[in-house]
């Protein structure tokens, strides 16, 4: 899978409306998850939601196959076959609690409090300068499509 396809599937995510355009509103509100004082829950869904490249409400086994490849090659990383699919059994077998076979968000909740590491990513110390620069920035996950 190529890296576009993430690169579409990080702007779905900020085209809140999906009309195809991310609009001011729409990006300023999805850039808010960032923010280092964003709720926590915040945060692990937005990450859920990256992982569920098929929008299915679960993440399945080869979503998150698909997400540590392209981690792995964002990184310079070159790993066998064989060890991408040792690293997907172990960490599908950990989060899928339940054993059906896909991740649901409560699973992926637990998952995320056990080992906070998974979204460090998902906090830009730098959007903290932006609220004390300008205090009208506010963080807020809740929204109005009127709003957006």
């Amino acid at each position: 899978m190529n890296h576009w396809y993430h690169i579409l599937q990080i702007f779905d995510l900020f085209d809140i409306k999906g009309n195809g355009v991310i609009e001011f509103g729409e990006f300023v509100r999805s850039l808010g998850i960032f923010h280092p004082n964003a709720p926590l829950e915040d945060k692990i869904a937005f990450a859920f939601r990256l992982y569920d490249l098929r929008h299915t409400g679960y993440i399945e086994r080869e979503e998150l196959k698909e997400m540590v490849l392209a981690l792995l090659h964002e990184s310079d990383l070159v790993l066998t076959e064989d060890v991408v699919e040792t690293i997907v059994g172990k960490a599908f077998r950990e989060v899928d609690t339940r054993d059906n076979g896909r991740i649901d968000q409560e699973e992926w909740k637990d998952f995320v409090l056990k080992n906070p590491s998974l979204i460090r990513n998902m906090t830009l110390p730098c959007l903290k300068d932006i609220t004390l620069a300008f205090p009208s920035f506010i963080v807020s996950s809740v929204y109005e499509d009127s709003e957006v």
